[in-house]
């Protein structure tokens, strides 16, 4: 049975695994030992904390788990609120009008602006699943109950939640993007540019950045032609959230020109349709695929289980119900899958 649940201290080797395999673009997740100590650490702090009235600097991170093996098989994350203490960075897709009538001249042009606009909102991130496990759903299950988990614990977070998609990058993590930028702006290469900003190291980018908006017909094409896309192994992530309703509103990353996608946590499709129900224990035949999860957060799980769906209670079985550390009659969150 693959279980999601709070990460520990002693699943530091295993997040390292998944540092290492996400590859280049992914900023949430670095190789870096120090930095992921701390997430890890964070983490327990933001679960331990058991009364919170309004959303702050915890970072939820969450390990899925075999527990046939014990091996931990991906991991994903919220932050409550971005930017409360270092800067969040985005570009802003805008447009400027310059117009001649006397000269019969109309050209609208696309321009890229520095900004900090998704300050104090929450933010899905470190979504990652390591390749033998990607089948059977559980990818959407690693992303999808951090909905529920919101739905659940709703003051622990923002009004709007953001999901930033890694961007077009090659075999070797060179971005187009930042190919002009670094050209320009930096004497940096992505890979290090991307690094610095996974370890919290963002002094540079107030610094070296253009300061004033970007004309996009400035950028040399490869360049253009990757703002808002996202990288060919991101899709099927935001596929899924563009089903729950997350939207792009024009807001790309610094560096790779990735899309980041936006919703009222209200409106997620998860959380409308997530329903809060008591348990009861029993034998399960021929049920309906949901993921469901307790309602607790420092002892939280949540999986994938075949459930029967009544009025007023659900029926598990009982080693579903033993890996969500259930017991009858305790209340569950669930979402059809």
């Amino acid at each position: 049975m693959l279980v999601v649940r709070p990460i520990t201290p002693q699943d530091y080797a295993a997040l390292y695994t998944c540092a290492v395999e996400s590859g280049h673009g992914f900023t949430s997740l670095p190789v870096d030992e120090r930095l992921l100590r701390r997430r890890i650490a964070r983490a327990q702090e933001a679960f331990a904390r058991e009364q919170v009235s309004e959303p702050g600097e915890e970072g939820y991170l969450f390990v899925m788990e075999d527990t046939a093996t014990g091996e931990i098989v991906g991991c994903s994350g919220i932050e409550a609120a971005v930017g409360l203490t270092d800067a969040f960075y985005h570009y802003r897709l805008g447009k400027v009008i310059h117009h001649s009538k006397e000269l019969d001249v109309y050209n609208a042009l696309e321009t890229l602006t520095l900004c900090n606009d998704y300050t104090g909102v929450s933010e899905l991130c470190t979504l990652f699943l390591r390749e033998p496990y990607r089948k059977n759903m559980n990818g959407r299950v690693l992303s999808r109950f951090r909905m529920l988990f919101m739905a659940e614990f709703r003051k622990r977070f923002s009004q709007f939640a953001i999901a930033e998609m890694r961007g077009v990058s090659d075999a070797d993590g060179q971005s187009p993007f930042w190919g002009w930028l670094q050209k320009h702006f930096f004497s940096m290469d992505f890979t290090q540019a991307d690094y610095l900003t996974g370890i919290g190291e963002k002094t540079f980018v107030a610094e070296l950045m253009p300061r004033y908006p970007i004309y996009v017909k400035l950028l040399d094409e490869a360049a253009q032609a990757v703002i808002g896309k996202v990288h060919e192994n991101t899709r099927p992530a935001l596929r899924m959230l563009e089903n729950e309703g997350f939207r792009f509103r024009g807001y790309v990353d610094i560096f790779d020109a990735g899309p980041t996608v936006e919703v009222e946590v209200e409106n997620i499709r998860s959380v409308r349709d997530s329903r809060r129900l008591p348990v009861k224990i029993g034998v399960v035949t021929d049920g309906q695929a949901y993921i469901v999860c307790n309602t607790r957060v420092a002892d939280f799980r949540a999986a994938q289980a075949r459930i029967h769906v009544r009025d007023d209670h659900i029926v598990i079985d009982a080693e579903s119900a033993a890996g969500l550390r259930l017991k009858a009659d305790d209340a569950v969150r669930i979402v059809a899958l």
